[in-house]
């Protein structure tokens, strides 16, 4: 079997149909690529898109132009602006035709990432660095060698019917979980870049100082769950956790004077992340939703409920079985405080709700409704009805398009990531690799992790709570059965909070932020601190979500780190296709990217 076809070199895979240029065919039309839109050259039109390269390609996201006047297309036949009239209905489907053509040649010829694994699941022929869940395991979680050639052949098809034939673990089969969605990762679309056109690097392997730092932080999180995050100054398990992730050869989370401190402890690493509250404040207000107005308050799980740590338990989840246990919950809503909150939430939110969310608190001034949260911000300074004299905009650059815009990407952003998990990476999720630990701490097998890993105080404190090193879930079937890498939740996240940023004035401080009140967490109080912008809120948006994902044990800090910024590239390439559909004199929005670099869209 060749398996570097799953990965998909540069040149070849699916849907690859040549290099483009003035000579090549219509792909199934068998005609010539019609020429530019008249008035607009090719090179004029690649100038207007910008120079937007192929996602976060490991060298990073290059800077987008923005070149004046190209919101406007002149119709066929036409070269002075000022002739221009209403379209009749054969120059208007030609001119359609062709503004959709040039779409799909630019980002045809963006340059092709490599995508590249971390060579994991060449070096273990037993697949214990790789993600197996679902499929039949041995007594030591190590996946059946002929189900995992199984489902690689079914990647290497691309065939429903192939997938259909990979063998499944759990004995009973009314109790068996499903594979969820790997065709997802060859969906084409229509808008943005080809999901095969956008890659992350490779994420850390089995054995690296990385990974291990990974998983230390990932047993502390479990073990202050139900820590509040305004207490982690003075707690004496989150000082024990800054200081050993502090010690840590390749911890990559944010620190401070070159420590994690308690301030920096679990947060994300983009701009706003580290000032004030650890939670976003479009997570806590209220949302106004039309005539109605939405309180945060939520449903949270009872403290001290984990799951996977009892190993027959375990055992059963990666062979794909339905769990044992259910949730119990707390008798009284309230806001998100702690780490079990954060994971309730991303436990069983609807895919873009906390970015719909953010949109209308951003969209609703606050005197249409002084108890609905809403703060108005401005527009971003590029909208082109800023300086109408008599135009506003609504289904191009006004709330209704503000609002389809933010969720249309989700779905984009899911095709992205899918294809990742499951044709290019196959990354193990934590409870996997904290099954690896367990075996070699106990002596039942030597697997090749890290001594972070193995020597560590969080490993030590899970062990004397649990009587194994498993880390400890908080949802009861652990994690989805996808594989790890990138996750789903954080390019998302990405991808929505990019498509904010551009649409809303990031600078704009955000007005009365409050905070839950420690005495009573179901009530808000006044914030006191830095002033807290739009653009870090969002930032901090995406880094919550992603991590909540985290505080549940089912994901990994790189799965986050990477993750958005691959939703961003999804986003910035479907505001690229989407600025040449407009007729308004748009030069673009001006925003920062989550590695802090002004771009114009």
């Amino acid at each position: 079997m060749n398996h570097e076809r799953i990965r998909t070199e540069p040149g070849e895979g699916r849907g690859e149909v040549g290099t483009g240029g003035a000579d090549t065919q219509d792909e199934g039309l068998g005609r010539p690529d019609p020429a530019p839109a008249d008035g607009l050259s090719r090179r004029e039109f690649i100038g207007c898109v910008g120079g937007l390269s192929s996602a976060r390609v490991v060298a990073g996201l290059a800077g987008l132009a923005a070149v004046p006047g190209c919101g406007t297309l002149f119709p066929i036949g036409v070269e002075d602006e000022s002739a221009l009239g209403p379209l009749n209905s054969q120059q208007r489907a030609q001119q359609a035709y062709r503004i959709r053509v040039q779409a799909a040649r630019f980002q045809k010829d963006q340059p092709l990432p490599a995508q590249q694994a971390n060579g994991d699941e060449s070096a273990y022929p037993t697949r214990i660095a790789n993600y197996s869940k679902g499929l039949p395991h041995d007594a030591l979680g190590q996946v059946d060698p002929a189900a995992y050639a199984a489902m690689l052949a079914a990647l290497e098809a691309g065939q429903h019917q192939a997938f259909e034939s990979i063998p499944m673990g759990c004995s009973d089969p009314v109790r068996q979980r499903k594979l969820v969605n790997p065709q997802a990762g060859l969906a084409f679309d229509l808008q943005g870049a080809d999901s095969h056109h956008l890659a992350i690097p490779p994420a850390p392997a089995l054995a690296s100082a990385e990974q291990a730092g990974e998983l230390v932080e990932l047993y502390w999180m479990a073990l202050l769950r139900d820590v509040p995050f305004a207490e982690y100054e003075t707690n004496a398990l989150a000082l024990q956790a800054a200081d050993e992730l502090s010690a840590i050869g390749d911890f990559r989370g944010p620190k401070f004077d070159g420590r994690v401190t308690p301030g920096t402890l679990f947060r994300g690493s983009t701009a706003g992340d580290l000032v004030g509250p650890y939670i976003s404040q479009f997570l806590w207000r209220p949302v106004p939703f039309g005539s109605q107005f939405v309180e945060q308050r939520m449903r949270t799980v009872a403290a001290g409920l984990d799951y996977m740590t009892p190993y027959d338990e375990w055992l059963n989840i990666q062979n794909g079985c339905l769990p044992g246990r259910t949730d119990q919950f707390e008798p009284a809503r309230r806001y998100i405080i702690n780490g079990r909150d954060l994971g309730q939430w991303v436990h069983v939110d609807v895919l873009f709700q906390a970015y719909f969310n953010a949109l209308l608190i951003l969209l609703t001034p606050p005197e249409a409704d002084p108890l609905s949260g809403g703060i108005g911000a401005p527009v971003n300074p590029g909208n082109p009805y800023l300086q109408s004299r008599n135009q506003a905009g609504f289904g191009t650059f006004g709330p209704p398009y503000f609002a389809t815009l933010v969720c249309e990407v989700a779905t984009r952003a899911l095709k992205a990531v899918w294809y990742q998990k499951w044709f290019v990476h196959r990354r193990l999720r934590p409870e996997a690799f904290a099954g690896r630990v367990h075996h070699r701490l106990t002596g039942a097998a030597d697997y090749p992790v890290h001594q972070d890993a193995l020597n560590s105080q969080a490993a030590a404190e899970i062990f004397s709570r649990h009587g194994t090193y498993l880390l400890p879930q908080a949802y009861p079937e652990g994690s989805p059965l996808h594989p790890s890498y990138g996750a789903g939740h954080a390019t998302v996240a990405g991808a929505c909070v990019t498509i904010l940023k551009a649409l809303f004035d990031e600078s704009y401080v955000i007005p009365n932020p409050r905070v839950p009140d420690p005495a009573d967490p179901t009530s808000l109080v006044p914030y006191d601190g830095p002033p807290l912008t739009v653009g870090g809120e969002l930032n901090k948006l995406a880094a919550n979500v992603a991590t909540g994902r985290n505080f549940a044990g089912i994901h990994w800090r790189s799965d986050y780190s990477e993750s958005v910024r691959l939703g961003e590239a999804v986003a910035l390439s479907i505001l690229h296709d989407q600025r040449i559909t407009c007729t308004e004199d748009f030069e673009g929005y001006t925003f920062t990217t989550f590695e802090g670099v002004p771009v114009t869209t």
